[in-house]
């Protein structure tokens, strides 16, 4: 039972996420995905050694969902097929590779703020992520405007320098 809630709770958020591009009713989504679990749940024993959960999951509900259409008799604009889900499975890889390459950049980002020295990443820090004037940034660090304005060109002056050497890859 245990194991039963694990794989539950790892697939649940893809399944609604996957569901929520078929369906619209979001509780009769919800009931398709526990139908799905519940079926899976009572016939563990005779559905045999799946090779692949996941797959099965995703291909039980869009059987249910597909079920679902048919016994309300209101059906979707287009049914979903291989053909559907092939072009979803490609959208969701395209995305998972932005975000990976999203996260790559943030962390180099992250690496070149670390380089720079404490004062100039305070000075980053006000400004653009605190969104601080000039005038609010010299009475916190207690320098003068110009000591700030040159700190500021400075520390961006850096952080193009370490960004110039970044090999991006697109």
């Amino acid at each position: 039972m245990d194991d039963f809630s694990k794989l539950y709770d790892k697939h649940i958020d893809g399944l609604f996420a996957f569901g929520s591009r078929f369906m619209t009713d979001r509780e009769a989504l919800k009931d398709c995905i526990q139908d799905v679990f519940v079926k899976l749940f009572t016939r563990k024993e005779g559905l045999g050694n799946i090779s692949n959960i996941e797959s099965y999951l995703y291909i039980s509900l869009r059987n249910r969902i597909n079920d679902e259409f048919r016994r309300n008799t209101k059906l979707c604009d287009s049914e979903i097929t291989d053909a559907s889900m092939q072009v979803i499975a490609e959208a969701d890889e395209y995305n998972r590779e932005q975000m990976e390459h999203s996260q790559s950049l943030s962390e180099s980002v992250a690496e070149f703020f670390d380089k720079l020295s404490p004062r100039q990443r305070q000075i980053i820090n006000l400004y653009y992520l605190e969104h601080r004037k000039y005038d609010d940034i010299c009475r916190i660090m207690g320098i003068n405007y110009q000591s700030v304005r040159n700190l500021m060109h400075r520390s961006i002056c850096r952080l193009r320098e370490y960004a110039g050497r970044m090999q991006i890859v697109v």
